[in-house]
């Protein structure tokens, strides 16, 4: 009879004691997700997609593991160019591993890069749809790295390759978003110092910032370790453009410190139109530049 009552005894016991430890263990789950520590379930169709035994191990903690095999399937979805095998490849494998760099820029590269190039070189199809095929699936490699952005936000790599993607000359060019994108990088202390140069660039490039871009160019040029010809030919542009009072000639001896080091650099950037950075006082700057180092003619960068 005794026996009888320890029974139920027991299972209320187990009852409570598993109602205690949910108490604590949730809030401790919640916190170690919340902190990068555990990773976040797999999601149901995550796991109808990867298929029961791939399930099973992504479940047991190897989930790394299951991405990494799923990395090779996508190799050779790019081998054979299936590219929407490909891209929904990628979005199997950073569902599993969310916090992998390597993952997030591949796929994306894949699509704005490989893919978008591939559909836009096919003479298969149609030209007029053989660029909205190259155009949405830039759009669609931009919005992967958004997403994985969006996931590691202190991730500077990922924003990064963002970025670089919208700042991209021979892709869908976004100067704001870009500079958005740089800046985001750049703020987490973690990037490195090109990477709000990058900003710079961009920021530069985008209608309406003149200030704001001259304001940050100051600040960059103010470090000497900053001054890179890039650097200092846009600056030439940008306080040519605030000041045009100012000689263009005046202004890259003041920024160079010679016109020998002012010539090449800003015959460099001269010729770069398709990167549209603004060319305020550039061409006189130049012309006051040849006369000084008597460049002949022939030779000038206005004869190329």
């Amino acid at each position: 009879m005794k026996r009888r009552h320890k029974l139920p005894i027991l299972a209320l016991g187990l009852l409570a004691a598993g109602g205690l430890r949910a108490t604590w263990e949730a809030p401790l789950t919640a916190e170690l997700r919340a902190d990068g520590l555990l990773a976040k379930p797999v999601a149901l169709g995550t796991r109808d997609k990867i298929g029961q035994t791939s399930s099973a191990v992504a479940l047991g903690g190897l989930r790394t593991l299951v991405a990494t095999f799923y990395s090779l399937r996508a190799q050779t979805y790019f081998e054979e160019k299936r590219w929407g095998e490909l891209a929904e490849t990628y979005d199997l494998i950073v569902d599993l591993a969310p916090n992998t760099t390597y993952y997030w820029q591949a796929g994306s590269w894949h699509l704005a890069y490989n893919a978008a190039s591939d559909y836009l070189y096919d003479e298969k199809m149609p030209a007029l749809r053989r660029r909205e095929a190259w155009r949405a699936t830039i759009l669609r490699g931009r919005e992967f790295l958004e997403r994985g952005v969006r996931a590691n936000p202190e991730n500077w790599k990922l924003g990064l390759s963002l970025g670089t993607l919208l700042a991209d000359s021979n892709k869908l060019v976004d100067y704001p978003a870009a500079a958005a994108a740089f800046k985001a990088a750049a703020d987490t202390g973690q990037a490195k110092p090109y990477v709000r140069r990058s900003e710079f660039f961009a920021l530069a490039r985008s209608p309406g910032r003149e200030s704001e871009s001259l304001e940050l160019g100051r600040r960059l040029y103010a470090n000497p370790s900053n001054r890179v010809p890039a650097l200092n030919s846009l600056m030439v542009a940008l306080e040519c453009r605030a000041s045009p009072g100012r000689l263009p000639y005046e202004v890259a001896i003041s920024i160079f410190g010679s016109a020998k080091s002012a010539y090449e650099p800003l015959c460099d950037y001269w010729v770069r139109v398709r990167e549209r950075y603004p060319l305020n006082g550039i061409a006189k700057a130049l012309q006051g530049l040849e006369e000084t180092l008597a460049i002949p003619a022939e030779k000038s960068i206005f004869k190329k």
